[in-house]
C-alpha cells in the first residue's frame, strides 16, 4: 500500500483538484499543504491521497471542506495593531494627500478571507474623509479564492470576538449592533467590492493605490511568490505601497520593492525596476502634443530619444502594421527600412524570438502589458542570448488605444552574472530558505491552532449557552414544583427518580438527594410501591390511569389513606414517552 506521503500520488491529487474544480494549490508550499490534505483524510477515514481522491469523485460536497481547511481563513479588525497603527497615521494619510489630483482611490485587498482587513482599511479612510468624499472616491477590491469567506464578507456581519481591536469610538461610528454580533456600517460595506480571485492565475488589477496582502505570500512556494510580486508591483501606480504580513520576508531580497517601515511590513513600488522599465513613447497618429505649444523641438527629442534607446523597441498601430523600429530593433532583429508599413504578421519578427501576435491581441483585449521573460533569442544562428519582451498598449490623451508598444531588452549579461553570484551564495541562500520556510511553516501552524481555537472558543460559547437555558428550564420546573403542595415524583423510562418535590419529603422523609436516581420500587419508604406496579406498566404504555387510594404510613409513622395517581411524561415535541410522573396526596374523605 503507497504511504499517504507518497510525493508522486500528492501531485497527482492536486492535479484532480485542479482539472475538476480550477483550484491550482500547485504553488502552494508541501508540508503545510500535505498536512491539511492529511487533516482531512484522517476526518473522512482514508488512508492514502489515492484513496482520498476515490473519496473527492464519490463524495463532491467533501471539497468544500478541504478547501475550508486549506485556505485558513484566520482573521481579524486591524489584526497586528501596531502595524495597523502605522498605516492609518503614516500610510493614508500619505495617499490621500498624493491622490488629491485625481478622483479615485483605488485599494486591492488580496486573500481577503471573510472581509476583515478589507473593512479596516475602509475605517482608515472614512476617518479622513468627508462621509460624501469617502462614497465618491474610494473603491476597494476584496479578493480570493473562497467563495464561501467571500459571501461572509460581503454580509458583513461578525462576532464580538472579531472586532477585540477595534478602538471603542470606531466601533461606535462604523459598526452597528445585531443582537450578539456586529454588522459593518452601509457606507462601508458599499465601498468594499468582493471578487473572487486567484493571485497565482488571473491577472491583477490595476493602477492600484494600496495592496494589502497579509499573511498570503507564505503559503507559496519561492517561484510562486515572486510571480505574485511581479504581477503585485504590474498593479500598482508608481507611487502604490505594498502592506504585508509579519512572517512574510521575501521582500529583502526583491528589487521590485522597496522598504518604507520594514518592522511593519510596509512597502513602496521601485520605478523602473529590472523587467519592468517604460518604453519611450512615440508621437503617433491621433496622439495630441503632450506640451501643448506646439514646438516641434519636444517631438524631435522624443523622436530622438526613441531612436538610440538601448532596448529595441518596435511599434504597430492599430491596424497591426510595423509603423516604427528604432536603431536597436533594426539592428538585433534584422529588419529593413523596406518592413515599416508591411502587417506585421508577414514579417519573422511576428514569431521570432517569440510568437508575437497572441500575445498582442492579449495585451489589446486586456489593455496592460504582457511580460515575456527568459526568451531565448539566437541571431543568424550565433550565441544564445537571453531577452524579457513586453508587449504593451499605447493610450492616446483621451485613453483611446492606437498602437502597441513592443520591446525586447537583453538580459543575457544579467542573467550570467546572476548565476555566477547565485553560484558564490548556495550555502547562505539555501540556508536562508530553510529559515525562512521554517519561519513560515511555523506561522502556518501558529494560523492552524488560531483556527482550531475560534472553533472550540465557538462550541464553547454555544456550550454555555445551552447550560444557561438548561438552568433556567431546571429553575423553572423547581420553582413549579415546589408551588405543588401535592407530593409529586417524576420517573424515568427505567423507573429511576428523575424529580423528587417537597411535597413528597414531606409525606416521606426522605430528600431529593436521598432518592435521585434510585429505582423507584426499591425506595424504602411508608408508600406500598408494589400495589403501583400495574399503574406504572400503563402510564409506561401511554395510558393514563384513574387515581387509586393506598394504605401508607407517612414519615411520621401515622397510617393514612394516600390517593397516587400516575400518568405518563412525553418529551416535549416528540411522541415518545420521557417517563411517568406520580401525584400523591393523603386522602381525606
Amino acid at each position: 500500500m503507497a504511504s499517504p506521503t507518497d510525493p508522486g500520488d500528492l501531485e497527482a491529487l492536486l492535479e484532480y483538484i485542479r482539472t475538476s474544480r480550477g483550484f491550482d494549490f500547485t504553488g502552494y508550499k508541501r508540508p503545510s499543504l500535505r498536512r491539511r490534505v492529511e487533516k482531512r483524510m484522517q476526518a473522512v477515514g482514508c488512508a492514502t491521497f489515492e484513496a482520498y481522491g476515490d473519496y473527492l469523485q464519490k463524495q463532491p460536497d467533501e471539497f468544500v471542506e478541504l478547501f475550508n481547511t486549506i485556505l485558513i481563513n484566520v482573521t481579524t479588525f486591524f489584526r497586528d495593531p501596531q502595524a495597523w497603527d502605522y498605516m492609518r497615521h503614516e500610510i493614508v494619510p500619505s495617499i490621500v494627500e498624493e491622490s488629491r489630483s485625481r478622483d479615485a482611490i483605488r485599494i486591492w485587498a488580496t486573500g481577503c478571507a471573510s472581509g476583515e482587513e478589507p473593512y479596516s482599511i475602509a475605517v482608515c479612510f472614512a476617518e479622513l474623509l468627508s462621509e460624501a468624499e469617502f462614497a465618491a472616491r474610494v473603491k476597494i477590491y476584496a479578493t480570493d479564492v473562497d467563495e464561501e469567506a467571500l459571501a461572509e464578507g460581503r454580509h458583513g456581519i461578525y462576532a464580538a470576538s472579531k472586532l477585540e481591536n477595534v478602538p471603542d469610538d470606531l466601533r461606535e461610528r462604523y459598526f452597528d449592533r445585531l443582537e450578539e454580533r456586529w454588522i459593518v456600517s452601509s457606507p462601508l460595506r458599499r465601498a468594499v467590492i468582493f471578487g473572487r480571485h486567484d493571485i497565482v492565475q488571473d491577472p491583477p488589477i490595476s493602477r492600484i493605490d494600496l495592496l494589502t496582502s497579509r499573511n498570503t505570500l507564505m503559503y507559496f512556494t519561492s517561484e510562486t511568490q515572486q510571480r505574485i510580486l511581479a504581477n503585485f508591483h504590474f498593479a500598482l501606480r508608481q507611487s502604490g505601497y505594498l502592506f504585508l504580513g509579519k512572517s512574510e520576508m521575501m521582500l529583502g531580497r526583491s528589487p521590485l520593492f522597496s522598504p518604507v517601515e520594514l518592522r511593519r511590513r510596509v512597502f513602496r513600488k521601485v520605478a523602473h525596476a529590472d523587467g519592468y522599465a517604460p518604453m519611450a513613447r512615440p508621437r503617433l497618429d491621433g496622439d495630441g502634443d503632450s506640451d501643448g505649444d506646439g514646438d516641434g523641438a519636444h517631438a524631435s527629442m522624443r523622436e530622438a530619444n526613441f531612436e538610440t534607446a538601448p532596448v529595441a523597441q518596435l511599434v504597430v498601430d492599430h491596424s497591426g502594421h510595423l509603423m516604427l523600429a528604432n536603431l536597436q530593433a533594426r539592428t538585433l532583429l534584422n529588419i529593413a527600412q523596406r518592413d515599416l508599413g508591411k502587417p506585421l504578421k508577414d514579417l519573422a519578427i511576428s514569431y521570432k524570438p517569440v510568437e508575437l501576435r497572441s500575445h498582442i491581441d492579449k495585451a489589446l483585449a486586456e489593455r496592460h502589458a504582457i511580460v515575456l521573460q527568459d526568451v531565448e533569442w539566437s541571431h543568424d544562428g550565433g550565441e544564445k542570448r537571453m531577452m524579457d519582451v513586453q508587449v504593451g498598449p499605447l493610450m492616446a490623451r483621451d485613453d483611446s488605444l492606437v498602437g502597441i508598444a513592443i520591446s525586447f531588452a537583453d538580459t543575457t549579461r544579467y542573467k550570467r552574472l546572476q548565476e555566477a553570484v547565485e553560484q558564490s551564495k548556495d550555502r547562505v541562500e539555501t540556508a536562508y530558505e530553510e529559515l525562512q520556510s521554517t519561519m513560515e511553516e511555523l506561522e502556518t501552524t501558529n494560523e492552524e491552532l488560531q483556527s482550531t481555537n475560534e472553533e472550540l472558543e465557538t462550541i464553547n460559547d454555544e456550550l454555555n449557552q445551552r447550560t444557561g437555558e438548561l438552568n433556567q428550564t431546571n429553575f423553572f420546573l423547581e420553582s413549579i414544583l415546589g408551588s405543588l403542595e401535592q407530593g409529586v415524583v417524576v420517573l424515568d423510562q427505567e423507573l429511576r427518580v428523575a424529580a423528587w418535590n417537597d411535597g413528597a419529603r414531606e409525606l416521606w422523609g426522605l430528600l431529593p438527594g436521598e432518592v435521585d436516581g434510585q429505582h423507584f420500587m426499591n425506595l424504602d419508604i411508608g408508600l406500598p410501591v408494589d400495589r403501583l406496579r400495574s399503574q406504572l406498566r400503563s402510564a409506561l404504555a401511554g395510558d393514563a390511569t384513574g387515581p387509586v387510594i393506598v394504605e401508607a404510613t407517612n414519615r411520621r409513622g401515622r397510617t393514612i389513606n394516600c390517593r397516587v395517581r400516575v400518568s405518563p411524561l412525553s418529551q416535549a415535541g416528540s411522541a415518545r414517552l420521557g417517563g411517568v410522573i406520580l401525584f400523591m396526596e393523603t386522602d381525606g374523605s
